[in-house]
C-alpha cells in the first residue's frame, strides 16, 4: 500500500481533476478489482480442480465433512 503521503498525493490530484475524469478513474477501479477477483477465483477453481483430479478431494455432505472434522 503507499505510503500516507502518496496516497494523499493521489487524492489531492483527484480531487483537481474533472468530476467526469473522477468518475472514469473510480470505474477502471472497480473494473480492476473485479477483474482481480475473477482471476483469484480461476486460480482457486484450477488449484480445486488439479486436486481433485490427483484423488486429493472428496465428494460428501456437509454432515460428513463436520463427522471428518471431529465435530
Amino acid at each position: 500500500m503507499p505510503s500516507k503521503s502518496t496516497f494523499d498525493e493521489i487524492l489531492d490530484k483527484a480531487s483537481s481533476m474533472s468530476e467526469e475524469d473522477q468518475d472514469m478513474i473510480i470505474e477502471i477501479l472497480r473494473n480492476r478489482s473485479r477483474e482481480r477477483r475473477r482471476d483469484e477465483i480461476l486460480r482457486n477453481y484450477t488449484e480445486a480442480l488439479e486436486e481433485h483430479k490427483k484423488g486429493l478431494t472428496s465428494a460428501g455432505s456437509v454432515k460428513d465433512l463436520l463427522k471428518e472434522m471431529g465435530k
